[in-house]
């Protein structure tokens, strides 16, 4: 990052839910987050489909970001775009690793100059990967990519993919993904995961982000 990140108001920033669904006839986990965003729903439209405004903010895209069409992130997933509805809903297929799950990202216009943002990841995930690593798996991932949005649509220059790892690496970015590994623990225990169990998957969850190998085993 280019200037000292307010770590504490952008996670005070999201609302973080989680919840289960049925997904093409089998039961599925569901992670939410909602943010409000300092643009009108256009701008942050433009800003999450446009090839050359993503990488300003999360990654380099490749591909064809139109209904039907099929994108890929650099060193990350790819996917095909499922709904296309300018500026209100873009859902689209995530893939990597062998699996498939679905992103749907819906804006809604608060005031003149206000979005709200919200991001909704469903996934078949086997019951011991969720037990070991929890919401945080993708919460904290997403969490992140939607305060580099907030910060670019604020004004701050463009970070590279390299850069924004390496803020990662600082206390300041540690205390992000620290506070962000919590929150999901939070919400994870509001939809009824056992205080323990969930510490105990934030933490080995904070660990896989880190790279410290700290996974708790209590």
């Amino acid at each position: 990052m280019t200037r000292p990140v307010d770590v504490a108001r952008h996670l005070g920033a999201v609302t973080r839910t989680v919840t289960r669904t049925d997904r093409d006839g089998k039961p599925a986990r569901v992670v939410i987050a909602v943010r409000e965003f300092p643009s009108d729903p256009d701008d942050v439209w433009d800003a999450i489909t446009s090839v050359e405004r993503i990488p300003r903010w999360f990654l380099p895209v490749a591909g064809d970001l139109r209904l039907g069409g099929r994108f890929q992130l650099e060193g990350n997933a790819g996917g095909r775009i499922l709904v296309c509805d300018r500026p209100r809903h873009l859902g689209l297929t995530w893939e990597g690793g062998g699996q498939t799950s679905w992103v749907d990202v819906r804006l809604t216009s608060l005031k003149p100059e206000r979005t709200r943002l919200e991001l909704e990841h469903v996934a078949h995930v086997p019951d011991e990967l969720w037990d070991q690593f929890g919401p945080g798996a993708v919460g904290v991932g997403w969490e992140s990519g939607l305060m580099g949005l907030a910060e670019y649509l604020s004004g701050t220059p463009a970070v590279t993919p390299a850069e924004g790892m390496a803020w990662l690496g600082t206390d300041e970015g540690r205390r992000f993904l620290r506070g962000s590994s919590d929150a999901w623990r939070d919400a994870s225990i509001r939809h009824g995961t056992l205080a323990e169990a969930a510490r105990a998957a934030a933490e080995r969850t904070y660990a896989a982000y880190t790279g410290t190998g700290e996974a708790a085993d209590s």
